[in-house]
């Protein structure tokens, strides 16, 4: 790999100092107009890359790698998730796949915390009386919602994001409860101040808040199905800024519609950019469009641990997010 300089083909506009950081250390073909490539695109760049960098929007399956091309041998994926890339085609096809965890943490934890607050408080819903001009000013029974502090906050997932967010809503005053594979070390458990479930139909059914913090992969698919989502008690909120597959959208929505649960803040969807125009039409719902890692300081972290990736795969060395892959 240090006999020659690395090409790198981006599929969409990254932050112009990583863009140019990139040009410096590698030969790049650069996606300056943000155009999401299509498949047929995505076939084109695997057949030409060295190294290919896509995002959580690009869809890099079997069909795709198989039209790779040998001297493909990383993917230095910019985003958390590897949900959007067939992880068992590219491993049979030798092919290094990394990611860029941990960046995102603090972005994202943020934002869920800002969702539980927006759909709690009704500031989406008081925004837009504002803004339309029929807001005739206080009164004692107007745009009343719920008090968080003291509430119970179920976090589905405590990894990363998760613990973030406990930390954060324990300032909030709330009482804090997470379901994961298997329990946070003990004294992750007693800093945050959190009780482990080990039943997921249990905890949905007694949380106030429920916030989804657990990646996408084929065992997490529905995994809050619409049998689950049924348990969540009628005042009970949802938030979701992990990925819109977690959740049986077509339930949810059919619960919200009925007021069968209290609402739900959603930054991600489960056919996005598709959005339920159901949704569109509800009032006990903050619509988000993907944005909670959406900061400059997130953005251009992203592009500095990809650039490491691939830095160090040139180098000869182990990539330090690898996902999937050996040296070959």
């Amino acid at each position: 790999m240090r006999s020659k300089r690395l090409f790198v083909i981006v599929t969409r506009k990254l932050p112009d100092p990583i863009e140019t950081r990139m040009m410096e250390l590698f030969a790049c073909r650069l996606n300056l107009s943000d155009k999401a490539f299509d498949k047929s695109e995505l076939r084109a760049a695997v057949g030409q890359a060295d190294v290919l960098v896509p995002t959580v929007t690009d869809r890099i399956d079997a069909e795709v790698l198989a039209a790779a091309s040998p001297a493909l041998k990383l993917i230095a994926s910019f985003g958390t998730g590897v949900d959007h890339v067939d992880l068992a085609a590219a491993q049979q096809r030798g092919i290094i796949v990394t990611n860029t965890p941990g960046v995102l943490t603090e972005d994202t934890a943020d934002m869920t915390m800002a969702l539980i607050l927006a759909v709690s408080r009704r500031l989406a819903e008081g925004e837009r009386l504002i803004r339309s001009g029929g807001w005739t000013g206080w009164s004692p029974t107007s745009m009343l919602g719920h008090r968080i502090w003291g509430k119970r906050l179920g976090i589905v997932g405590m990894g990363r994001i998760g613990m973030a967010l406990a930390r954060r809503a324990t300032g909030f005053g709330l009482s804090i409860h997470y379901h994961n594979r298997r329990p946070v070390p003990e004294d992750v458990e007693n800093a945050l101040e959190a009780t482990y479930w080990e039943s997921l139909d249990q905890i949905l059914a007694h949380m106030d808040i429920i916030s989804v913090n657990c990646p996408h992969t084929p065992a997490t698919f529905h995994l809050l199905s619409a049998r689950r989502l049924r348990l969540l008690q009628p005042h009970a909120i949802i938030v979701n800024t992990a990925r819109g597959e977690i959740v049986d959208e077509e339930e949810l929505v059919r619960l919200l519609e009925i007021r069968a649960i209290g609402g739900a803040g959603l930054d991600v969807f489960e056919h996005e950019p598709a959005v339920d125009p159901r949704l569109l039409a509800l009032d006990n719902v903050v619509l988000l469009p993907h944005m909670g890692s959406a900061t400059i300081e997130g953005r251009i972290g992203m592009g500095e641990r990809v650039i490491i990736n691939i830095k160090t795969f040139a180098d000869g060395h182990r990539p330090p997010d690898r996902v999937i892959g050996s040296m070959l």
